[in-house]
């Protein structure tokens, strides 16, 4: 072994919503591995940004030959998701970033990304408004 980290692959929306995780998802599986990847992003390892499924998508039960199947249009909407995600963030696939450099852009794309896809979001229970203002604002539900 090099001493190099592993690096972790995130997709667009995936660099955005893991950021209000909190243990809930799926089944314990998919938890697992989303604690695992954020434990490892948060202690540093370098995140490649990713095109299409990633290493939280290959623990979910919903991939299917590569494609969302959670719902008929889910792979198209995630799709746009991840295009707005790289925009906010102003990064690109195939880009190396730390955990913490998007962390400090949440607070800035946070209403814009919150206004298009939170309200209608099927995770909305997992990941409410009040831990959002809480954790990147410091405000009150």
């Amino acid at each position: 072994m090099t001493g190099r980290r592993e690096s972790i692959r995130l997709r667009g929306h995936h660099l955005i919503c893991l950021h209000f995780f909190h243990g809930k998802g799926y089944d314990p599986k998919f938890i697992a591995n989303l604690t695992r990847l954020l434990k490892k992003a948060e202690d540093g390892a370098l995140i490649r940004v990713q095109a299409g499924p990633d290493d939280v998508c290959k623990q979910c039960p919903h991939l299917r030959n590569r494609k969302c199947s959670f719902i008929d249009t889910a792979e198209a909407e995630i799709q746009d998701m991840d295009r707005t995600a790289l925009e906010l963030l102003q990064t690109d696939n195939d880009k190396e970033i730390r955990w913490t450099h998007i962390k400090e852009k949440i607070p800035g794309i946070l209403e814009d990304w919150a206004v298009k896809y939170c309200t209608s979001c099927s995770w909305e229970t997992a990941c409410t408004v009040t831990d959002i203002k809480k954790n990147f604002f410091n405000t009150p539900g």
